[in-house]
């Protein structure tokens, strides 16, 4: 899963792609790390922190948290980047894997 849990929330590892014909959430995928990456597409542009917004935005709604407790904390200019989803981050890392679940997001 791409969920790590710290002192300071849950941390979720994503890959983006802007400028896609919709906002969504399109799967998980291997990284070159070996770890997992959860893959968004948002139609905004990578142009002055618009598709970083529109993740936000996107996972906001789609998990049911607020924005103010999400910022993204690497990678904002990447396509690779680090959310950071502030609170209780154990409780929160059961609830999104078991979204993933739902959603039946795999590995690809």
């Amino acid at each position: 899963m791409p969920f790590r849990v710290g002192d300071d929330g849950l941390r979720v590892r994503l890959k983006v792609a802007p400028k896609a014909a919709a906002n969504r959430v399109t799967g998980l995928a291997a990284d070159a790390d070996g770890g997992c990456v959860l893959k968004v597409a948002v139609t905004a542009p990578a142009d002055k922190g618009k598709a970083n917004a529109a993740v936000v935005k996107l996972l906001s709604k789609e998990w049911g948290v607020a924005k103010s407790e999400m910022e993204i904390v690497q990678g904002q200019s990447s396509r690779n980047k680090m959310l950071l989803i502030q609170g209780g981050g154990a409780a929160l890392m059961r609830r999104l894997t078991d979204w993933c679940g739902d959603k039946g997001l795999e590995t690809k």
